[in-house]
């Protein structure tokens, strides 16, 4: 597998002869992060002057392939696709191939990366850093507050998702290492990304007796929706540490409040514009390797103020 890490390379993308043909979007739904992703492609477009045409699949797996097919009946230049399902990308992969057209997935990673053929690219965050950032800080942490022994809680996203998935076997990875193998899983669910089913589960575990050491969330929208229940319930949260990825802004607000202690950006902004510049360099027949990266970063109250306006 080829990689890419993304940072001047962007710049290198935009340049080059002027391409102007549409390019169709589809993103999975307008979760907050999302949305920050997709308003990152439209920037990205909009300083290119590269028309876009953007459409929301609502987590729907057959609306997103209907989008892809649409955009390829209109025979626009490239596609970027953020994907509902990772493991539901080749039939998209290979309309796109079939028509000759370009396609760009992007934050969300097919599963079959390495077989998306040289008209085709990943550009997101790779998944290995976000779960293993935030569970060694997790680690440290616990340590840090004297524990020997430390329960925790594992919130997981949709696991259609491969982020859903590495992110959760991060924590397993780390938690089995000597370092950190004081810690275990108390229970590991779903909750779908999503705030309020993560404060619904979380109740739920209040409710069966559970008192974790640590929650650890795949995303900030269910550590959020943690933190909510734990509160609701009237728990100090000086007593539980909580973690999350992305970085959202509504995140680095309950850091900031002392509720979150962990998170990771995942640079959305940056991936979107990667995801243009990469479509429209293989619009115009230029090569490009795959995936190209954008790197994860740790996020803690003690470097927060510095991504208080990325997000």
């Amino acid at each position: 597998m080829k990689t890419f890490i993304l940072g001047a390379a962007f710049a290198a993308l935009m340049t080059g002869s002027a391409f102007a043909g549409d390019i169709g979007v589809s993103m999975a739904n307008s979760d907050t992060f999302l949305t920050v992703l997709r308003k990152g492609i439209e920037k990205a477009a909009a300083d290119a002057k590269q028309p876009v045409q953007v459409e929301i699949a609502d987590d729907d797996v057959n609306k997103q392939l209907s989008q892809v097919q649409n955009f390829i009946a209109a025979k626009v230049d490239a596609v970027i696709v953020n994907p509902v399902d990772t493991s539901a990308t080749a039939p998209m992969t290979k309309l796109a191939h079939d028509a000759g057209i370009p396609i760009v997935y992007v934050n969300r990673q097919p599963i079959d990366t390495d077989k998306l053929g040289d008209k085709a690219a990943f550009v997101g965050s790779n998944e290995v850093d976000s779960g293993t950032l935030e569970t060694k800080e997790i680690c440290r942490q616990l340590k840090e507050a004297g524990k020997k022994e430390a329960g925790i809680l594992v919130m997981q996203g949709d696991l259609a998702n491969q982020a859903a998935v590495m992110r959760t076997k991060d924590v397993h990875d780390v938690i089995a290492t000597p370092d950190c193998s004081f810690i275990k899983v108390i229970d590991e669910q779903t909750a779908g990304w999503d705030p309020v089913k993560a404060q619904d589960l979380m109740t739920n575990w209040i409710a069966a007796g559970h008192k974790p050491d640590a929650v650890i969330s795949n995303n900030d929208n269910m550590a959020i929706g943690a933190i909510n229940a734990m509160k609701a319930a009237g728990w100090n949260m000086k007593d539980v540490i909580v973690g999350g990825v992305d970085a959202t802004q509504e995140a680095l607000a309950y850091m900031k409040a002392g509720d979150l202690d962990v998170t990771v950006f995942q640079n959305a902004a940056a991936q979107g514009s990667g995801a243009v510049g990469t479509a429209m360099k293989l619009a115009k027949g230029e090569k490009v390797q795959s995936p190209v990266w954008v790197p994860f970063e740790l996020v803690t109250p003690t470097n927060m103020d510095k991504y208080a306006a990325k997000n």
